[in-house]
């Protein structure tokens, strides 16, 4: 059983953060990562940023792009998630781009994530058709790696990422890109459902989760919640890092109630 694995327990519902690394600082980064840790966080998504980032909306897309202004390479997340591991005991896992993976080289990237104290990557351009060579290589290295779907996604590309993702597998909520949102989709029950009946993982739900009452929502069909956007913008909002401590707590207190 990996790091991830054992953190789904039967009747309790994981709360996963994404941060990028290097924004709005590097030294940011660390303290961000332990408030999270300490106040109801499960796992912790560190973004490595990159140029071109298709799925995320404008609040991860500005934040990556000052990361890259700061000079935030995939060499310098790799020192990052090292001394994190020195003071978190959650899992962490890379949500990366395939490009920056590919140019590092993938039994290399892979081996220096599991020397840093990575347990996963997320690859969200990363079709699993197409994952083989990663897929490999993350297995050699004890890493899980993580598919993602979609509602549009087919039952036969269901049947495939329930087949090839380790970990948990990732539902993105909505068609489009991450982002805050008001409410999330109608369809949501339905597509959970639909993927229910093939996978044998643990289900997290992301993209739009942006308040406890949404929390709650996909964490009753699902097994965990996923929250990025709304973390950052209260990052940005106050840089105490107190309005994110409380957010957080409500989040898990939303998720116990189940």
């Amino acid at each position: 059983m990996s790091r991830i694995t054992s953190v789904f327990r039967p009747g309790y519902k994981a709360l996963i953060a994404y941060i990028t690394v290097g924004y709005p600082s590097l030294v940011m980064t660390y303290e961000v990562a332990s408030v999270l840790a300490n106040n109801g966080c499960n796992i912790i998504e560190l973004g490595i940023p990159f140029s071109d980032p298709l799925a995320d909306g404008a609040t991860i897309q500005k934040a990556s792009y000052h990361a890259l202004q700061q000079g935030i390479t995939p060499q310098v997340c790799l020192e990052a998630a090292h001394k994190l591991r020195q003071k978190i005991a959650i899992p962490l896992v890379f949500m990366s781009y395939y490009n920056p993976v590919l140019s590092f080289g993938l039994e290399a990237f892979c081996r220096a994530s599991a020397k840093a104290g990575i347990d996963g990557l997320i690859i969200p351009d990363l079709p699993p058709e197409e994952g083989a060579e990663l897929e490999a290589s993350t297995r050699k290295f004890n890493l899980d790696l993580i598919y993602l779907l979609a509602p549009t996604s087919t039952e036969e590309r269901i049947s495939l990422v329930a087949e090839k993702s380790r970990g948990f597998i990732y539902l993105v909520s909505l068609t489009g890109v991450t982002g805050a949102r008001q409410t999330l989709p109608p369809e949501l029950e339905t597509f959970v459902t639909r993927v229910r009946q093939k996978a044998h993982q643990p289900l997290c739900v992301g993209f739009g989760v942006a308040n406890p009452e949404q929390a709650r929502r996909a964490a009753r069909i699902a097994d965990g919640v996923i929250v990025g956007s709304r973390l950052i913008q209260l990052i940005e909002e106050d840089a105490t890092l107190y309005s994110l401590k409380s957010f957080t707590q409500s989040l898990r207190q939303a998720l116990n109630l189940i």
